[in-house]
């Protein structure tokens, strides 16, 4: 995927969150609700985020070196697994304490218009950033239910930004209740418990961004598709006898490393299978763009005496 998708709903969750957090610090200063301050350091948090995953994307664009050899695509999971932990302690731990605090201390509000007034702009403006990120998601989501895309999304960008935009909105709603609740029953209790519920959301979304990109920075192979596509490029000539096993890796989110111990008749020459080698490689970098790097190596297929079932990208074990 490209990032200039990714971008563009970075840059729009950025303006949008920026202009919503000096908002909700306004109305905290002059209202005192809880719910608003951590809405307003929820904001923040969110769009010191935006400007995380944008200088990841910046680094990974650099040139791979000697201590690099593969280049540097992985920033861009690092700095999307660093928002999660921000978005983790940051905005639900504070939240969190936030709420307890004034759970024991409760406080009146002051203005209490004035935090309703900032929280319905606040859900217009993020409900504009989330229509933004769902526009671009959709030009890669292809057939993938929302679930799937979240977890299967190679490039960590536009799947962060949609879940703190879900998770903004959400927050929102927590706090426009706990808010109204406040103003029709008098009792600051809820504008507290609304606190809580927006902190126990954020960390919970810190959560499932920090599984997923962990496992990204684990490091995650090709698609099933994608492993189908190669593999029929690799098996569609003459020239190969059969595909012994093949193993991928994603090295960023556009970067794609196929290793793969090709079969060859035995009787080729090395000037043969040198051009054997270039053909299959050309099949597959037009079957499958993001191989960037690839590793073939050639051998004499032959048929093991116990052959056993294959087993991830094992198609069949070399009898050395």
């Amino acid at each position: 995927m490209s990032t200039s998708g990714g971008n563009k709903a970075i840059i729009a969750a950025f303006l949008a969150n920026t202009g919503i957090a000096l908002t909700k610090f306004i109305a905290w200063f002059f209202s005192g609700s809880a719910s608003m301050l951590a809405e307003g350091v929820h904001s923040l948090a969110d769009s010191g985020n935006q400007l995380l995953l944008l200088l990841g994307a910046r680094k990974a664009k650099r040139v791979a070196d000697v201590e690099h050899p593969f280049g540097y695509g992985r920033e861009r999971y690092v700095y999307a697994f660093v928002v999660s932990i921000i978005l983790f302690s940051v905005g639900g731990v504070f939240s969190i304490y936030e709420g307890i605090n004034k759970l024991q201390h409760p406080h009146e509000l002051e203005m209490w218009w004035l935090p309703m007034v900032v929280l319905t702009i606040a859900i217009v403006l993020e409900s504009f950033s989330l229509r933004t990120a769902v526009r671009e998601s959709n030009h890669t989501r292809g057939s993938q239910s929302w679930i799937q895309f979240v977890r299967r999304a190679k490039a960590p960008e536009l799947p962060v930004v949609l879940l703190e935009d879900v998770a903004a909105l959400i927050g929102l709603v927590f706090a426009f209740i706990g808010v109204g609740l406040t103003v029709v029953t008098g009792n600051a209790v809820w504008d507290a418990i609304g606190t809580l519920f927006i902190g126990t959301l954020l960390v919970l979304v810190a959560i499932v961004l920090g599984i997923e990109t962990k496992s990204l920075l684990v490091g995650e192979g090709a698609t099933e598709e994608q492993t189908a596509a190669i593999i029929a490029a690799i098996e569609a000539g003459p020239e190969v006898e059969k595909l012994i096993h093949i193993k991928t890796l994603y090295l960023g989110p556009e970067e794609l490393l196929i290793a793969a111990k090709i079969g060859f008749p035995r009787d080729n020459s090395l000037a043969q299978v040198a051009a054997d080698i270039d053909a299959v490689e050309a099949r597959i970098r037009a079957a499958e763009p993001m191989a960037r790097s690839i590793y073939l190596e050639p051998d004499v297929y032959r048929v093991p005496r116990n052959p056993a079932p294959a087993t991830d990208t094992i198609i069949l074990k070399s009898a050395d």
